[in-house]
């Protein structure tokens, strides 16, 4: 492929969710495996894990309608100081840096501080970066917040993905 003439365009977008529950109880929910349990549409492939769960260096693929699949690797996992990032690459499109952070808000309750970091690869993944808005992004970040809210008071997942 001839990069020459191309020229990349990155978008970094943040959100600042909370959560009704500790870090104890949000943190092991950001895990692949995990999210079909409470994000309504998540689907993923495990590719490698060793546990079978998050885990630095395990690999997942996810589909989204009309691209090829999306390839994630976990480049961190920190139980300790809760923080996970992943690494995303759409083929032919894009490559995405999601950084996620869980701390205490208080007793009961946590703030999810997510960044994702959008690099367009091609013409094609230059043209997500410009449709990824920051409401969009917002609307998205919304439903997550809610939806793992929702599980957490109820137990069941939130539908309307």
């Amino acid at each position: 492929m001839d990069y020459s003439p191309f020229k990349s365009q990155r978008i970094t977008r943040e959100y600042r969710q909370t959560i009704n529950a500790t870090p104890e109880t949000v943190f092991p929910l950001l895990c692949p495996v995990r999210e079909t349990e409470w994000l309504d549409g998540w689907d993923y492939r495990m590719v490698y894990s060793e546990s079978g769960l998050i885990e630095e260096g395990a690999v997942f693929s996810t589909e989204h309608a009309g691209e090829a699949d999306t390839i994630w690797i976990v480049t961190r996992h920190n139980c300790k100081t809760r923080e996970v990032e992943f690494t995303r690459f759409t083929h032919q499109s894009r490559i995405c840096v999601l950084k996620i952070a869980v701390t205490a808000k208080n007793e009961k309750s946590s703030f999810v501080d997510i960044s994702y970091s959008y690099t367009g690869i091609t013409p094609a993944g230059n043209e997500f970066v410009d449709g990824f808005t920051e409401e969009a992004f917002a609307k998205a970040m919304f439903f997550w917040e809610k939806s793992m809210n929702y599980f957490l008071e109820t137990g069941n997942k939130l539908k309307g993905a």
